[in-house]
């Protein structure tokens, strides 16, 4: 992919490919609620971008890089109808570019797998959809920005304290035993024939190499997307966005036997495909933790594998629950000590499936740090403390260093 550069204007616009025009469109695409103040504090969790919307931020994203001409400028300035203009007509082509690179749907594109949630607003508006496609794309950015802070690369599989041979090698050795298939370790074996004489060699000399046995990881990614995530003077939840996209990204090329689901919680929880994840935005929500835990649970036996693990991503307490009613009981003043019990119930329930709880806290408050301790304890999970500006580095390092080494 060639490297954007953010200088004025030097060439066609129809020169820009479609991960360049993707890339300029990254912080709308995140954009959480955050950046409208109005929106900020009366968040729509059903917004969804129109083409209007697509086509300003084009506009806006050019404008800031400085990568239209001046006599376009000019042109738009003092037209009586912008789709005639140069601009205009240029910034349509590269929305067409997007959808033909697949990145985008567009309205009525595909009648027989219409986009989810629908293609129009209730005014009519035309909406678009982001594809599988794009989202993998801004995950891709998104680790490259992470593993770069890191200084390190992506590895290949999760070890596990086993060892086989013929996987990863270790640096360690063991004799040959039947069943095991034959990697031999040449230098340890032919020290043993020259001392012995290829005679009297038996299969108690041969030597084999030792590596690590890979187990594949299921994982499930709970969001807050709670009102907290937005309104207390930063954006706590495009950075939680971010960091998911990454891991996605990271699981599906590096970790080809693993597999990731994503969870967002509120006053209740719902799965969502990777494809929506991008435009997810904050909506007027409490925090329902024991919903998103009980569903990532039930995800995770769907899901199968060796190793399971909930990674909780949160800025607040639980302040919702799901009575047997079905109604919602919220209470956003302190650890309300149904909704508490009712949250380490199900951290109980995690830890006896055998599925550990890394929780990322986004917040310092003294009673938020009493409740992931305790949520820790329960399953045995890691606890990390962190802020938007260091999440993904404190979540990638510790699902890349997630060894057991044997002592």
């Amino acid at each position: 992919m060639k490297a954007i550069r953010y200088s004025r204007y030097e060439g066609g616009l129809e020169e820009l490919s479609p991960e360049e025009i993707l890339s300029l469109l990254e912080d709308f695409l995140l954009d959480s609620g955050f950046s409208d103040p109005f929106q900020r504090y009366d968040p729509d969790p059903d917004r969804a971008p129109t083409l209007e919307d697509l086509y300003d931020a084009l506009l806006q994203a050019l404008l800031k890089n400085e990568l239209v001409p001046e006599d376009w400028l000019r042109e738009a300035r003092f037209a009586d109808r912008k789709e005639e203009t140069r601009l205009y007509q240029a910034i349509q082509g590269m929305i067409r570019k997007l959808q033909e690179a697949g990145y985008l749907r567009l309205p009525g594109e595909d009648p027989t797998d219409p986009a989810q949630g629908g293609y129009r607003g209730e005014a009519g508006e035309a909406r678009f959809e982001l594809t599988e496609k794009a989202s993998d794309f801004l995950g891709l950015k998104s680790l490259r920005e992470l593993l770069g802070a890191l200084g390190r690369n992506p590895p290949g599989l999760h070890p596990t304290p086993h060892h086989a041979p013929g996987v990863e090698k270790t640096g360690e050795t063991k004799p040959w035993e039947w069943g095991d298939p034959l990697e031999l370790n040449v230098p340890e074996t032919l020290k043993k024939a020259m001392a012995k004489g290829l005679e009297r060699l038996s299969h108690e000399d041969l030597v084999i190499d030792l590596a690590e046995y890979t187990a594949s990881m299921s994982t499930v990614v709970l969001l807050d997307c709670s009102h907290s995530m937005i309104l207390y003077g930063e954006d706590r939840f495009t950075p939680a966005k971010k960091v998911a996209l990454a891991l996605a990204h990271l699981i599906r090329t590096q970790y080809p036997g693993d597999r990731v689901r994503f969870v967002l919680f509120h006053d209740t929880a719902e799965e969502i495909p990777l494809a929506k994840l991008p435009l997810v935005q904050v909506g007027p929500y409490h925090t329902n933790t024991k919903a998103g835990l009980e569903l990532a649970r039930t995800l995770l036996r769907k899901m199968g594998g060796e190793m399971k693990q909930i990674i909780l991503i949160t800025d607040g307490k639980p302040s919702a629950l799901t009575l047997p009613s079905g109604e919602i009981y919220k209470n956003a003043w302190g650890l309300d000590p149904l909704i508490l019990a009712e949250t380490l119930k199900e951290a109980t329930l995690a830890r006896r499936e055998g599925i550990p709880i890394h929780t990322f806290m986004l917040a310092r408050e003294p009673e938020l740090l009493a409740f992931v301790k305790k949520l820790s304890q329960i399953t045995r999970g890691k606890a990390y403390l962190t802020s938007p500006r260091n999440i993904g580095k404190y979540l990638l390092l510790d699902f890349l260093n997630k060894k057991v080494r044997r002592n």
